[in-house]
């Protein structure tokens, strides 16, 4: 039986600022290798040994992320991902119903359900459990996979298990879902042996969950139906009726249907299969810290660093050299548009930094200096008060809008490839170290012709320079005339 891994991509990690940002969240960002977390679940199933795999992930998302994802897994060579657009965020049961609707009309396959947003350092330990859990999955069972406790952890929910099952191998009866504990009953978890902390990893046949939704949410289910029998198909995308799936409730796979089991047996066993593979949720730069590499001190880098006399500190730099001198138990994270300097002991706090971010009005949480669309990217590299710098990067074959603004004029510098320009009536192409001047109202496109990035400058001027003072005419992408 085939088995078809379904992401769910849809939510941004405040508690990893300022990496972490609402147009830019953790799992599009590379934090262990030189791979997104995203890219590496998308690829946590290669060379799997246990069985025959879906090589398209199904990954299920909002229209925000739609074009970084979809660039993302071209990247890593993934072809025709089938990637699910919500139009509102439902939680992790309506989006795993709408996964097992779509994988449906193929067949039946064995859904393995994983954050995008994880961690997972020893691959063959991962796919090892994984196929522990598709033997009992193709059996019917909808199987959870148990993180193995290494300590009393109070910032998790746990599993209790019971009787090994007759499957082997570790397998499980899956008991009940357990919130997250005080330290006393943490300790007397972990001593038990019976519980695992919920790592919100899934696996079971499409059929097996819709046929538990349909019983335990039939208004979930039936609007996701809706949704999905509605649906367009837009190159990767699929995009859901969206007035249906408006109708669905909210809920977690774990609520919705995995803490129920008990009552409906005849619908599927619940299991647990242990799982010991160096995880984390890297729910703060703490966590991050834990899972990667470290030199004698204990210290952690990403990007040009350097540690004198430190120990047990974490140093990520995003754009320049970063040095650290005498720090013991401390992060320190670089972006380039601010800095955040923590104890370890205190890394949750930095969701506080966020709210007080976001109460005064800051954009620093929304999105990053640099920011990627569909056609490629721009960074924002000045600005006063009545003009702004960018640097814009299009992709071979790519274009922007046909475009105008009511308050500012451009100024457009080729630095690298050739441009083919739309300026007024007029369509012209630019070399290297050739310019144009877009006045404020006229119509204009950018867009690439060449074999290679086209890169310019753009200088606006204007009493306005907001990125929502644009009128699109007509958009390759989808999006919307304003």
């Amino acid at each position: 039986m085939t088995i078809k891994s379904v992401i769910l991509s849809g939510g941004s990690g405040t508690r990893l600022w300022p990496a972490s940002r609402e147009s830019y969240p953790k799992q599009l960002l590379p934090l262990t290798s030189e791979r997104s977390l995203l890219q590496e679940t998308a690829l946590r199933l290669k060379d799997f040994p246990g069985g025959e795999v879906d090589p398209r992930p199904l990954v299920v998302t909002n229209e925000e992320y739609r074009f970084i994802i979809a660039e993302q897994l071209r990247q890593i060579g993934v072809r025709s991902p089938q990637i699910v657009l919500e139009p509102v965020g439902r939680n992790t049961a309506p989006a795993l119903t709408l996964a097992a609707l779509v994988a449906a009309d193929e067949g039946d396959p064995i859904l393995l359900v994983m954050p995008a947003d994880h961690v997972i350092t020893e691959q063959p330990a991962f796919q090892h459990a994984i196929a522990v859990g598709a033997k009992a999955a193709a059996k019917g069972a909808l199987v959870t996979f148990g993180i193995v406790p290494d300590r009393a952890e109070t910032g998790y929910g746990y599993l209790r298990s019971g009787v090994t099952l007759a499957e082997g191998e570790g397998a499980r009866a899956l008991l009940e879902f357990v919130e997250k504990p005080d330290r006393a009953t943490a300790e007397a978890y972990v001593a038990s042996g019976a519980y695992y902390w919920n790592s919100g990893i899934f696996m079971m046949k499409a059929s097996v969950w819709l046929a538990a939704i349909r019983r335990f949410a039939p208004e979930m289910a039936a609007a996701c139906t809706a949704a999905v029998g509605g649906c367009t198909h837009d190159a990767d995308f699929i995009r859901l009726d969206t007035a249906a799936f408006e109708r669905s409730p909210s809920d977690s796979i774990d609520y919705a249907v995995m803490e129920k089991l008990a009552e409906a047996p005849e619908l599927g066993q619940g299991v647990v299969v242990p799982l010991s593979a160096g995880w984390s949720d890297v729910g703060a730069w703490d966590a991050l810290w834990a899972v990667s590499a470290k030199d004698g001190e204990g210290n952690a880098a990403r990007g040009e660093v350097l540690f004198e006399a430190c120990r047990n500190t974490l140093v990520h730099a995003g754009s320049r050299l970063v040095a650290a001198v005498g720090c013991e138990d401390m992060v320190v994270v670089e972006t380039p548009d601010a800095v955040m300097v923590a104890h370890k002991d205190r890394t949750q706090d930095v969701k506080k930094v966020v709210a007080r971010l976001k109460a005064e009005g800051r954009t620093l949480t929304q999105s990053h200096r640099k920011v990627y669309r569909p056609w490629g990217w721009y960074d924002s590299i000045d600005a006063g008060e009545r003009f702004q710098v960018k640097r814009i990067v299009v992709n071979p074959g790519a274009k922007l809008s046909l475009q105008m603004h009511h308050h500012r004029a451009e100024h457009w510098i080729v630095v690298k490839g050739t441009a083919e320009v739309t300026n007024g009536e007029r369509s012209f192409l630019l070399a290297e170290n050739e310019s144009t001047y877009i006045p404020l109202g006229h119509t204009h496109r950018l867009s690439n012709p060449g074999k290679v990035p086209l890169e310019i400058i753009e200088v606006q001027s204007g009493s306005y320079l907001g990125e929502d003072d644009i009128v699109r005419f007509e958009d390759t992408y989808g999006r919307g005339t304003s």
